[in-house]
């Protein structure tokens, strides 16, 4: 995808979240709880870097903080959308790393992170040297045995969301694309329910980078 394209899907995400209250979008979850028992199976110590991609206005943050957890990221294309975390969140917020970047050019720390989340970002790479920059990335910043949550829309799900194409994945599939480097830990199906009373179904993903 050219720069300008991704320009183009950052000024409609900008749109969605300016317009848009944050429960009217379809992937709209009150409370992220599949990613939660997921990233609770982990065990992580409460001082154990998480980075949230896509976090936006999501309120898995929201949890994790209710959780103990401190050292907190928030990536997201659109500065609207962490500008709605960060109203909700008021003085909470101010323990939380907010980054507006594009996820396949943002500057992340090497091996800085040991758990990262992703639910609904992955699946819009439709390019493959998109979602190749995207691996990259996941493998620089994770740490050795560090752990990754990911949702995407399963086999069956939608081909579109929010006017953009998107891809469809099975468990192997979605594996398949991190390569040898992941080991697949467990997966899940979600039939997501949006507001507009519509069915999404959603694989979920818990994988960790081997040691070496």
């Amino acid at each position: 995808m050219s720069h300008e394209e991704k320009m183009h899907n950052k000024d409609q995400w900008e749109k969605v979240y300016a317009t848009k209250a944050p429960d009217s979008v379809s992937w709209f979850q009150p409370h992220a709880d599949m990613s939660m028992r997921l990233i609770r199976a982990v065990d992580l110590d409460p001082d154990a870097a998480i980075i949230d991609v896509g976090g936006g206005a999501s309120t898995l943050i929201d949890d994790l903080l209710d959780e103990g957890h401190t050292s907190l990221t928030v990536l997201d294309l659109s500065g609207a959308a962490l500008a709605e975390s960060r109203r909700r969140l008021g003085a909470r917020g101010a323990s939380v790393t907010w980054l507006e970047a594009d996820i396949t050019r943002a500057s992340i720390e090497p091996q800085s992170i040991a758990l990262w989340h992703d639910r609904a970002v992955f699946h819009f790479l439709t390019a493959q040297e998109d979602r190749v920059a995207y691996v990259g990335q996941l493998l620089r910043a994770l740490k050795p045995g560090g752990h990754v949550v990911m949702a995407t829309f399963g086999s069956n799900g939608p081909t579109q969301c929010s006017g953009l194409p998107v891809m469809r994945y099975a468990a192997d599939e979605l594996h398949a694309e991190f390569g040898e480097a992941f080991t697949l830990l467990a997966h899940e199906e979600q039939l997501h329910h949006t507001p507009f009373g519509t069915d999404q179904q959603f694989i979920y993903c818990l994988c960790r980078k081997r040691l070496t």
